[in-house]
């Protein structure tokens, strides 16, 4: 494995506010305001180097990547997609728990064995990520950088460090956040966790 430093970057903010609403499948584009955020991440990561970049094929995470590295050509990679919300997908929490109470209970206290109704399976979901990023490993170059979704980075964090469920659900991945993780001997460790520095006094 020639991987040893890994940045993981989330994209920015959406058209369909994915602030605050559960965007998954759905192919929301890149706000303003997310453009403007790339373009703070790509200040934020002038010092470090790349060697390659990979995406999910949803065009929030293609802009965001051209806007980071705009001379890396991205590599979306289909297993990278968001999970899918199905019949939520759009909605905000707090009109998932009006609609769905039953489901939203079930979502809140069992979450790594919950299937989002009309979509995906959390489990089937990260085992789709980690395969995905299984199958890369080999090949891919000393230091990458993967601008994803929420999920995505979360699975292959927890991949990595090996983080129990409790401290996967307590790390956070807020939207424009960078995360980085180095390998030593062997062993990953993070570098940086959540960084949101360079978003301050962004309107």
């Amino acid at each position: 494995m020639r991987l040893s430093r890994l940045v993981l970057v989330r994209h920015g903010e959406t058209v369909g506010q994915s602030s605050v609403r559960y965007y998954g499948a759905t192919d929301v584009a890149l706000s303003d305001s997310g453009r403007a955020q790339m373009a703070r991440v790509r200040a934020a990561l002038v010092g470090e180097c790349f060697d390659a970049v990979y995406t999910s094929k949803l065009q929030r995470t293609l802009a965001a990547a051209r806007i980071i590295v705009p001379d890396l050509p991205p590599r979306p990679v289909a297993g990278f997609n968001e999970i899918n919300f199905g019949d939520w997908e759009g909605l905000t929490r707090e009109e998932i728990e009006a609609r769905d109470p039953d489901g939203a209970r079930r979502w809140r206290t069992a979450f790594a064995e919950f299937t989002y109704p009309g979509g995906d399976a959390v489990l089937q979901f990260r085992s789709r990520v980690v395969g995905a990023f299984r199958v890369l490993l080999p090949e891919m170059p000393e230091r990458a950088l993967i601008v994803a979704h929420k999920g995505v980075i979360a699975s292959i964090v927890e991949e990595l460090l090996r983080l129990s469920p409790a401290e996967r659900a307590a790390w956070p991945i807020d939207l424009a956040s960078i995360h980085i993780l180095a390998a030593a001997d062997g062993a990953w460790h993070a570098e940086a966790v959540n960084t949101c520095a360079h978003l301050e006094r962004l309107a």
